[in-house]
């Protein structure tokens, strides 16, 4: 389908298929088929780009997350306020 989906638009090779695209918005077609005419352009067209521009957009994996904005301080529980420091000899032996 060209660069937006990873392959040279030059080197690709275009194969078209009929498909029904089933529960669509009436107005959204409506619209759609009445801009692609004012276009020139068939509605395949103007649905090709439209899959190839939300394909080319990062998804939700390609977002970074800051741990440090995730991640909340939380307050030890009671009896717990020494627990780093009781574990330490646990972990490294007595010092």
């Amino acid at each position: 389908m060209g660069e937006a989906l990873g392959h040279p638009a030059h080197l690709c090779h275009h194969d078209y298929m009929d498909t029904t695209i089933r529960n669509l918005d009436e107005r959204a077609y409506r619209a759609i088929k009445a801009r692609a005419a004012l276009e020139g352009r068939t509605i395949g067209q103007v649905v090709t780009a439209a899959i190839e521009a939300y394909v080319a957009r990062p998804g939700p994996h390609h977002r970074r997350v800051s741990l440090r904005a995730a991640w909340k301080a939380t307050d030890y529980p009671a009896g717990c306020e020494r627990l780093s420091e009781e574990i330490d000899p646990l972990l490294h032996g007595a010092t």
